[in-house]
């Protein structure tokens, strides 16, 4: 018997509600900061709108003292995440809220990762904070224009926002670059985008016939002379499916570009969106629908390959993990598909159990050989949509791990008590304590254990896979990864 995993720890009394009404134990600030700019897209949530979002991010940013750890979360968060609309608004508030610090130029210059990034940070200062512009956020937003091309400055240019890029430029005067000189003198040639060329193409025809026909061609430029974003590329497979079938090949060879991918910041759960959007297409009239059907074959096998490229980082841990997805009522939607798709992941990697839990808690298995994205969309159909009952993982769970990874919005309150005790128990069955991941997919602030006693994690790109290995090994480790970050 090992008396050590028996012996009873003194159990943490919890020190809030969170929002079902269930208690819980409250994330310190610096985590919470963290784990709302690595899930919120400032959209309306289960149990949060975004204007509450919004205004807590705003609260922590003035809460933390350490302004620096602030700046280094919204880096990670923009250029590590690909999370936009938080980092903008972090970006303002700091502007606002820290005056002659040394890093604050250099850190607006890096959080300006793509043209309309400047845009949002001086849309959202001006709206919530009005003039003047502090100088730190001007010349880093200088500093960050000048260093875009002729291109990219086109495709953001904006004519018709409340602040276009003409005007940025005129507002935070940048260093001089030849391209921004021809965006002021009105000398900047247009940017061919995809949408440009494929409303062109719809405006020159003069047929429904001369319209698909166009539209064919503008595809084929677009992908074939790869002047196609990766992730337009992903939003528009059921468009060129359909409008195009005979560039699937060449746009198969976009999607699964390993070097494409890293370079996109695509979240994976976009994947999983694309291949909803692909199984609904349909095949074009008096098209061949054997052909069609292979070339949708074709596209959702890349869409397996481009996933699995995109998640290469997942950690295989030693001994035996059990992975418990909450598919409750407040987890429907883009949770549920971020949590299937990450517990599709870790499952095959590890040869690990999974469950499921709601209101109850079961053990399921699939065959470990399918595509990481059919697992996913396996999972999502068996959820429950009830009640959220964290006991329920450990009153069913039989056998001892060495770790649990639970994938949930945290927002447990059937019980009413946080799982401690059952947790307790489920110890003294199997004579095992297991380390405890909690992956948060919501931000709410809150736990149902006690942060010094559980692996916390937030997130929802790539990179977060690769942090999952990290906390083996050291509880802080995704706080400790934005405090390695240099201002």
């Amino acid at each position: 018997m090992k008396f050590n995993a028996l012996f009873k720890r003194k159990i943490r009394t919890p020190d809030t509600l969170n929002l079902a009404g269930g208690q819980a134990h409250a994330a310190s600030e610096k985590l919470e900061l963290v784990t709302i700019l690595l899930t919120s897209f400032l959209e309306h949530q289960f149990y949060r709108k975004a204007d509450q979002t919004a205004k807590r991010l705003v609260e922590l940013v003035a809460k933390i003292p350490d302004k620096a750890f602030v700046a280094k979360a919204a880096l990670y968060a923009r250029r590590e995440a690909g999370m936009r609309s938080v980092s903008h608004l972090v970006a303002g508030e700091l502007a606002r809220q820290v005056k002659g610090a040394e890093w604050t130029k250099r850190f607006f210059d890096r959080v300006v990762f793509r043209v309309d990034d400047a845009l949002e940070i001086l849309a959202y200062y001006y709206a919530v904070h009005g003039k003047p512009l502090p100088n730190a956020l001007k010349k880093g937003l200088g500093a960050a224009l000048a260093r875009f091309d002729a291109h990219q400055l086109a495709k953001y240019r904006r004519e018709g926002a409340a602040i276009k890029l003409v005007d940025a430029v005129n507002l935070v005067h940048p260093p001089h670059s030849e391209a921004l000189a021809k965006l002021v003198r009105g000398t900047l040639a247009p940017a061919e985008t995809w949408e440009t060329k494929l409303t062109q193409a719809g405006q020159e025809a003069e047929s429904d016939e001369d319209k698909a026909s166009r539209k064919a061609e503008a595809w084929a430029m677009l992908i074939r002379e790869r002047k196609i974003g990766y992730f337009a590329l992903l939003r528009n497979l059921r468009n060129v499916l359909e409008q195009a079938p005979e560039l699937i090949g060449d746009a198969v060879a976009l999607l699964t570009d390993e070097r494409l991918i890293r370079r996109s910041l695509v979240m994976p759960f976009r994947f999983r969106t694309a291949l909803d959007s692909v199984e609904a297409a349909k095949a074009p009239e008096k098209s061949d629908a054997g052909a069609f059907s292979d070339c949708r074959q074709e596209v959702i096998r890349a869409l397996s390959v481009a996933v699995d490229r995109s998640l290469a980082n997942v950690p295989r841990f030693e001994g035996r993990t059990l992975v418990a997805v909450d598919t409750s009522g407040s987890m429907m939607g883009k949770p549920l598909k971020i949590a299937s798709l990450f517990a599709a992941t870790i499952y095959k990697a590890n040869r690990a159990d999974l469950m499921l839990f709601s209101e109850d808690a079961r053990v399921v298995t699939f065959n470990r050989d399918d595509a990481t994205l059919s697992i996913a969309q396996r999972i999502e159909e068996k959820a429950e949509c009830a009640g959220t009952n964290f006991h329920a993982i450990f009153q069913r769970a039989e056998a001892a791990y060495d770790r649990v990874i639970i994938l949930s919005d945290m927002q447990a309150w059937m019980g009413h008590h946080t799982p401690a005790r059952s947790f307790e128990r489920f110890v003294a069955k199997t004579g095992q304590r297991p380390r405890v991941f909690t992956f948060d997919l919501a931000g709410y602030g809150s736990l149902q254990f006690p942060e010094p006693e559980v692996y916390a994690l937030a997130g929802f790109s790539d990179k977060t896979m690769e942090t999952l290995g990290f906390l083996e090994r050291d509880k802080a480790a995704l706080i400790r990864e934005i405090e390695r970050i240099e201002l």
